[in-house]
């Protein structure tokens, strides 16, 4: 027994969530390299948290999210999405110069309740507005600040980090 209620996955992140936000973080790593794009990988689990799908910044187009590749993956009717978690290396897109629909409105879209994320948005790109628009929709959302600086790592061409 794990102790989380039988209506869905806990509030907070265990350690099978940061497994999978590693994987998330790992998948950020296969992103074609871009000066004006982050490189982003994304994870998506059933209520069991068995993965249902993967996806990662520019993998099928130039302008893809990890999300969208990963939403992609799943008939947008799929009933595992009601009690699953999506899990980014980066806080999903609020706003995006690249396409209409962020990241956050496609999250939206979905009955997905809960969203797990290594690093803040920086304001590099866009005004970071994703994590507000999610939480404020009523979905959970889980940040675990502690995996930040492995999520940037994919990133260091675009924003130098201290050391």
């Amino acid at each position: 027994m794990t102790g989380r209620p039988e209506t869905g996955p806990p509030a907070t992140a265990d350690d099978r969530d940061r497994a999978l936000l590693h994987r998330a973080i790992e998948l950020s790593r296969l992103c074609p390299p871009s000066t004006t794009a982050f490189s982003v990988g994304c994870v998506i689990a059933d209520r069991n948290r068995e993965v249902i799908a993967e996806g990662y910044s520019r993998r099928d187009d130039p302008h893809d999210h990890a999300e969208e590749t990963a939403l992609r993956e799943l008939a947008p009717g799929d009933a595992r999405l009601a009690g699953a978690t999506l899990y980014s290396s980066l806080e999903p897109c609020g706003r995006r110069a690249s396409r209409p629909s962020p990241c956050a409105d496609l999250i939206l879209g979905t009955p997905i309740p809960r969203i797990v994320y290594a690093w803040s948005e920086p304001t590099l790109f866009v005004e970071a507005t994703g994590a507000k628009r999610l939480a404020d929709s009523g979905r959970i959302l889980i940040h675990v600040a502690d995996l930040a600086s492995e999520a940037r790592v994919a990133n260091a061409h675009l924003v130098k980090f201290p050391e």
